[in-house]
Formats: structure tokens, sequence, C-alpha cells
């Protein structure tokens, strides 16, 4: 099958185009500046901008399937406003070149209970896709756990530098991470089966923890010893994304929305996924561990069977 990546540069595409390329598909990508991509062996690189209409079109042609990975924190404040522009452009240019079908990353979280312009702009770009003519596959997830993660590098910040955390109550929210060798193994297998085609899925790790004990058993990972997390009421998700800059690397523009997505409980209520596409989920002890040593882990090979056949 000939697949289209967009968003290869970023976390989950960098580690998703080799796995595809490892399931036999024909795999091509489109970035904005080719002489700054390593491109693996085997992959077509187009050149091309979803922002920039007529610039990207010609990277469609002849192709089967394309992954969405497109998201524009790093942009700014108007990063709402830039993906619900390229996913626009990318769904009429998808139309036109009669691509069957499209998969997507999204967030979890109820609609009902989400907060967060970061996380409504996630579900307002499924909503844009969905209307497209190709039938679209989407999958939702929380934290993502691995080696250049901008959630993970914030968690991992937090623990390594602060052995006392005073936090929002944002700490107590729910969230079930998995890790990255996991999502990558669900990005591949849906495409396997046509029967995943037009549905959504939630997917989550095998621990559904609050905020506190993600940041607790990180540092027992990463420092030895679990750090004292204390809520403090009055603390506002503003000033915990200035205190957050402080001591973690992750840039302002994307540390903001994170922050504010905290306070949405991002759990999977749904299992359908487990029988489309079995994947023997990581440990999040494991998935902390494989993140740090910068591991990059073989895609089960449940997950993949049969893939491009």
């Amino acid at each position: 099958m000939h697949v289209l990546v967009t968003g290869a540069t970023g976390f989950v595409g960098s580690h998703l185009v080799p796995a595809l390329r490892g399931a036999g598909h024909e795999v091509s990508v489109l970035v904005r500046d080719p002489d700054s991509y390593d491109s693996p062996a085997g992959v077509t690189v187009a050149a091309g901008d979803l922002l920039d209409p007529g610039s990207f079109e010609h990277a469609l042609e002849g192709v089967d399937a394309a992954y969405y990975l497109v998201h524009s924190m790093r942009a700014g404040s108007d990063y709402a406003q830039r993906d619900r522009r390229a996913a626009r452009n990318f769904r009429a240019a998808a139309d036109a070149a009669g691509v069957d079908r499209v998969v997507y990353l999204g967030a979890l979280g109820e609609d009902s209970e989400i907060q967060s312009r970061h996380l409504r702009s996630r579900r307002e770009v499924e909503g844009i896709l969905d209307a497209g003519a190709f039938e679209l596959t989407t999958l939702r997830a929380a934290v993502v756990i691995g080696t250049g993660s901008a959630s993970f590098r914030l968690i991992r910040g937090l623990a390594e530098q602060l052995p006392v955390m005073l936090t929002p109550r944002w700490v107590h929210t729910e969230c079930q991470p998995i890790a990255i060798e996991d999502v990558i193994g669900y990005l591949v297998g849906v495409l396997a089966d046509p029967h995943t085609a037009g549905e959504t899925y939630e997917i989550g790790g095998p621990e559904v923890m609050t905020y506190a004990e993600i940041l607790r058993r990180t540092g027992r990972v990463v420092r030895g010893s679990e750090p004292t997390v204390v809520p403090i009421p009055i603390l506002s998700p503003r000033l915990s994304a200035r205190a957050i800059g402080l001591v973690t690397d992750v840039p302002p523009t994307v540390a903001r929305p994170l922050i504010h997505g905290l306070k949405t409980p991002v759990v999977a209520r749904d299992d359908r996924i487990d029988d489309a596409v079995p994947v023997e989920l990581t440990a999040f002890d494991t998935a902390v561990e494989r993140a740090l040593s910068g591991t990059r882990e073989r895609v089960s090979p449940v997950a993949v069977e049969g893939i491009g056949q």
C-alpha cells in the first residue's frame, strides 16, 4: 500500500515512518524542508506546507492512505487557527486526489469535560477530517511516553529537578499514559484491518493514574526516589506553566497548552481496539526507562502481522 505520512518530522511521525517501511508499505512523507529531514532508506520525500495550498498537493498523487499527524503548538498562540486551516487544506487535497483512507491521532477526553483550548483544537481537527470523502480512522490517546515527547519531557523535567512540588489541583486528574511503541503498533495495525476504516478508537496503556502518581513514579525511575507532591488550590495553571518553564526545556508556547489540558481526565473508556489490533501493552515504568535511554523498541509482531501483504 502507498502511504503518505504528514508530520513525519515530529515525535510520533519519526517513529511511524520506519515502522510502516518495516511492515512492507511504500512510504512517502510530506515535509516543509527536505534538506533538514533525515529520510529512512526507501522513503520518498515531498516538499510542501499544508498552510500553503498549491505547494503540497503533488504529495497525495497515487496515495492509498495517509496519516495526519500535524499540529502547530510550537508556532504560538494562534496554533488552533493554523491547525484548522491545515486540516481543511489537507482534506480538500485528499478528496481531490481520491485518497481512500486517512488515519488521525487525536486526544482522549469526553467532549463534555474538555476545558482546554489545546484539546478542543485536537477534537476540532478530527471533525474537519471526518467531513472528508475518505474514510477516517481516529485513534485518541493521552500522554505518550517516549524520547522526544513534549509531555514526557515536561514530566521528566519536573521529576528530575524538584524533590518537592507545589502543584495545582490538576495533579488529581486521571490520565492513561501509553508507550510510543504501543501507539505505533496501533497506528500501523489499523491499516491492516479494513473494518477499522471510519471508526474512532480510544487507546491507552495498562494503568490509569493521577498526574501525581505519574510524577512520583517517574521520579522513582529517574532519580531513585519519589518527589513529594503538594497540591495548592490557589495555584493556577497559568502560574504553573511559568514555573515549569524554569525547570524544564519545554518551550512556553508548548508548555502552556499542555498544562491547561491537565484539567481534563484523559482515560480510555472504550476497549474495542483490543479486538481490531491486539497489542501487548508496555508497563509504565518500562516505558519511562526506555524513554530515558532513548531506546526505540520494535513494534509488536502481533500488531503488524499481515500488513502490506
